[in-house]
């Protein structure tokens, strides 16, 4: 999705099929979310001498479970099926949340920083799409933007960009969500 908001589509069910698109995807991403930080405390959370980095992921992920289950309860009050990606997205994201972690700390931190920062853009362009249609849920994906910003704003003091080859490493990352957003939008 790009930075800017989308124009209103004409015809008749198409705020319908947006808003489809828009709960199918932001589900999607925070489920990857959740599985990110699944993989990252799979590695570090028992880590001699990780306990603060352990407690942090752990705050993480449960914001993360916290807006997931807020689209869970979207999707069903609105009748929207989640992506048929979602066993593929936990695989994914798991991996790469021990992938990096496996990396060491500051690369744990530097796919937090890529994540969140595609996240962040995601967020505000659908908040700029549904501010006058959806006020409501463009309230609430502001409030989650907010919280995913915090994220990111921690892993960067926390070191992301000292990690071993910050600049591709988040590169690739990015790339891989933005792949998974359009993927999710519709499949």
């Amino acid at each position: 999705m790009s930075d800017k908001p989308l124009p209103a589509r004409p015809g008749a069910g198409t705020l319908e099929a947006r808003l489809a698109e828009i709960l199918r995807v932001d589900h999607a991403g925070e489920l990857g979310a959740v599985h990110i930080y699944q993989g990252q405390r799979a590695v570090l959370g028992a880590a001699k001498g990780k306990e603060r980095l352990a407690a942090q992921l752990e705050e993480m992920e449960g914001h993360e479970a916290v807006h997931l289950a807020r689209f869970d309860a979207l999707l069903n009050q609105h009748g929207v099926r989640p992506t048929m990606m979602t066993p593929l997205w936990r695989l994914a994201g798991f991996a790469l949340g021990a992938g990096t972690a496996l990396m060491g700390e500051k690369a744990a931190h530097a796919c937090t920083e890529a994540v969140e920062s595609v996240i962040e853009k995601h967020y505000a362009g659908q908040v700029a799409e549904l501010s006058e249609r959806e006020p409501e849920l463009a309230a609430e994906l502001a409030k989650f933007r907010d919280e995913e910003l915090a994220h990111r704003d921690l892993a960067v003091e926390e070191g992301a960009r000292d990690a071993p080859g910050y600049a591709l490493l988040s590169a690739v990352i990015q790339a891989g969500c933005r792949t998974a957003i359009r993927i999710s939008e519709k499949v």
